[in-house]
């Protein structure tokens, strides 16, 4: 429970910091369209604003309106989403918005169980449009919220664990200024990525620092407390391009993996490295020499993509071919074609190498 002096004096500066020195300027700060909003949250879910603002800016161009997104081909969507990552977020993206378009007359739901049932949409995304967009009395609770109150009132509870949530989000709740909801989950969430920042926090220029524990303690470095290891998968995913004079062969992932609707080329994946050797060997691919006449060949240097939980090594092969052949499952693409297809941020790194 947080002591109601305690309450009146978190509040009041942080609402004075907010109002006098906060200069955090993003384009959906302020506003109150929920499209918007939620377009933005969706964007920013594992997503640094700095990656993640030229992405909303491009969406919000080419979609002004739910409507316009809601209609939009998939393709062209999950182009615009290239190299943004967690490609389900852009498949929940499409399918809210579509619900909403066609099932809500393109109104969003304006109280936290509608906002809650939207797909793609937790209770922190919940709680950020409703209170920024409908002014609701409901508390944020992300990752910058999680340091600033782990280290303000030294709570050692792990954020990971269904005890340390229940604790954050009643503390959050309690602390919340009911009257100006919006302002006051805007505040502390860049208080959290400007101020108290999860490595050199300026606690010196910080409004809390009168109050936080772990400032009188000297101990910020260990808030918040986190138990879980992710436990890391390795996967070794080798592509072929076959190239016909700018014809390439390639297909759209769709099975419930990491980049399912990307478009991707020729795809062997083995549960351990392959020498590179043996990758130029058509054999390797389930193709045999007479059915692919060669003519250069280029062989890309190991590249390794982080994920979540999975960590990807991948090499290119490269082979340019006097004559097309059929692979089942993929389809030649002219080079306009390509352009205008969706791939994973690791094969485009490749295209850029070769």
């Amino acid at each position: 429970m947080v002591e109601k002096q305690h309450k009146v004096n978190f509040t009041k500066a942080l609402r004075a910091w907010h109002l006098t020195k906060n200069k955090r300027s993003m384009p959906w700060k302020g506003i109150s369209d929920p499209y918007k909003i939620w377009l933005s949250e969706i964007i920013l879910q594992q997503t640094r604003v700095e990656q993640g603002l030229a992405y909303y800016n491009n969406f919000v161009n080419h979609f002004p309106t739910i409507n316009d997104l809601a209609n939009a081909a998939d393709d062209q969507v999950f182009k615009l989403w290239e190299g943004l990552g967690y490609y389900s977020r852009c498949r929940n993206l499409l399918a809210t918005a579509r619900f909403v378009n066609n099932e809500l007359s393109g109104n969003f739901p304006t109280d936290y169980k509608g906002l809650l049932a939207l797909k793609g949409v937790g209770p922190y995304t919940a709680a950020a449009i409703g209170s920024f967009a409908f002014n609701l009395p409901l508390a944020v609770l992300d990752g910058n919220v999680f340091r600033v109150l782990a280290r303000c009132f030294g709570i050692d509870t792990p954020i990971d664990s269904t005890m340390g949530k229940t604790q954050f989000r009643e503390f959050a709740a309690q602390l919340l200024d009911n009257e100006n909801p919006a302002l006051h989950n805007q505040a502390i969430m860049d208080l959290g990525a400007l101020v108290c920042s999860p490595s050199k926090p300026d606690c010196l220029n910080c409004p809390l620092q009168g109050i936080c524990q772990a400032n009188a303690d000297g101990n910020w470095d260990k808030f918040p407390v986190n138990n879980k290891k992710t436990q890391v998968k390795h996967r070794f995913l080798y592509y072929l391009i076959l190239d016909y004079k700018g014809e390439r062969m390639v297909r759209k992932r769709t099975g419930k993996d990491i980049w399912q609707h990307l478009f991707e080329y020729i795809l062997k994946e083995s549960d351990e490295p392959v020498a590179p050797e043996d990758l130029k060997r058509m054999d390797f691919w389930g193709l045999s020499t007479s059915n692919v006449p060669r003519g250069s060949v280029q062989l890309t240097d190991e590249l390794k993509h982080a994920l979540t939980h999975q960590r990807i090594h991948s090499r290119l092969l490269m082979v340019q071919v006097e004559k097309k052949l059929q692979i089942a499952g993929y389809t030649w693409k002219k080079p306009e074609e390509l352009k205008q297809l969706p791939f994973p941020r690791l094969i485009n790194k490749f295209l850029e190498i070769l």
